[in-house]
């Protein structure tokens, strides 16, 4: 929020989760306040019951994006979803899906989808974990509806640019890790998510929570505590589970990328927005002198 007051710019969310209507709470959404001092994007976007694929994001943000360039504002582009995050600066490409196509896979046994895949592309463990059910059958999907194998597409001079991380957008990216007091941080904030009314939140939107919203963390695990069958004692330690489990695969996917400079944690507001300022003038970006 400092960034963007300070240089006049629009935030672009990039938060999964964020883009549902009512998921408030739990997704930790900015405030009305907030997103009415400064212009948010990629924020309630579609109704909960409704499965937005990134490639659906893709579209939309850079929509967005574009928007905000012909204003002439900086963006400042957040959250935690890393794949979301990619597919708006970097030249991700996502295959059609088509659900016919897609439950005629998923009703093979892992056994014959791993068989077949490998019957049509011999090298496709190098590119897919043939361990992981959902990553095969979607490379089976994939097969059946574009013809590109895995083995084909990992040659593709695209994936190269992707794997090397060479983006579309160029960009300045900064990452603050709260080190060894993120589990303190992330009770504290699920506390302060049940006190505002997480519970309620959930069971508001129970029945209404399509495929992904419903696996979204806090309300997957909220949801039995609404059924009854889960106190909340008992929902709370499976969310604070949950999201150090998210925070790790976090780390270690926005770890990866070469590009994200990183900032340690600090208890005071000042002093992150500081050191966050002198790493953006170093980077030659061109952000506006109010900084």
């Amino acid at each position: 929020m400092e960034l963007a007051r300070r240089s006049g710019g629009e935030i672009v969310s990039v938060d999964s989760m964020q883009v549902y209507r009512g998921m408030d709470i739990g997704t930790a959404k900015p405030s009305p306040a907030d997103q009415a001092e400064v212009r948010h994007h990629m924020i309630d976007v579609v109704d909960p019951d409704e499965d937005y694929a990134v490639a659906e994001f893709q579209r939309t943000g850079r929509v967005a994006m574009t928007a905000i360039a012909a204003r002439e504002r900086p963006m400042v582009i957040v959250g935690g979803s890393g794949l979301y995050f990619r597919s708006l600066v970097d030249p991700l490409r996502f295959p059609t899906s088509d659900p016919a196509v897609r439950a005629a896979v998923e009703i093979m046994s892992p056994t014959e989808a791993v068989a077949e895949l490998l019957d049509i592309d011999p090298g496709a463990g190098d590119h897919v974990d043939l361990a992981n059910p959902r990553r095969v059958s979607r490379a089976l999907e994939i097969v059946r509806l574009e013809g590109g194998t895995p083995t084909e597409r990992a040659a593709d001079p695209q994936f190269e640019r992707v794997r090397n991380y060479q983006p579309e957008v160029p960009f300045a990216a900064i990452g603050v890790d709260p080190g060894d007091t993120l589990g303190g941080r992330v009770e504290r904030r699920i506390d302060q998510m049940l006190r505002a009314g997480l519970v309620e939140e959930v069971a508001g939107l129970a029945g209404r929570l399509g495929r992904t919203a419903s696996s979204a963390v806090g309300y997957r695990q909220m949801l039995p505590v609404v059924a009854g069958t889960r106190t909340v004692r008992e929902g709370r330690e499976a969310t604070v589970r949950a999201t150090m489990g998210l925070a790790r695969k976090q780390r270690t996917y926005f770890g990866r990328d070469p590009r994200i400079r990183w900032l340690a944690w600090h208890s005071d507001p000042a002093v992150r927005y500081a050191a966050a300022r002198r790493v953006l003038k170093k980077t030659g970006m061109g952000w506006p002198a109010t900084l």
